[in-house]
């Protein structure tokens, strides 16, 4: 399985799965909304580490600079 994930793509979803997993926790957003957001913030917090989305592969991006790929 081949990154496609670049590092500002990577620190955005974990940023926003954080931001999803407060707003659950605190209950801001509560019932199915909040549980819909929690399961959001689980897959963007997994594809983050893993630095593959296969959702980008349809639609061929790749949002990883050519000086990440060479590292």
């Amino acid at each position: 399985m081949k990154t496609n994930m670049g590092k500002a793509d990577r620190i955005i979803r974990i940023v926003v799965a954080l931001i999803f997993a407060i707003l659950y926790f605190t209950d801001t957003v509560p019932g199915t909304t909040g549980l819909v957001l929690m399961i959001l913030a689980i897959v963007f917090a997994a594809t983050s580490f893993i630095g593959f989305c296969p959702l980008y592969l349809p639609f061929n991006i790749n949002t990883k600079s050519k000086s990440e790929s060479q590292s």
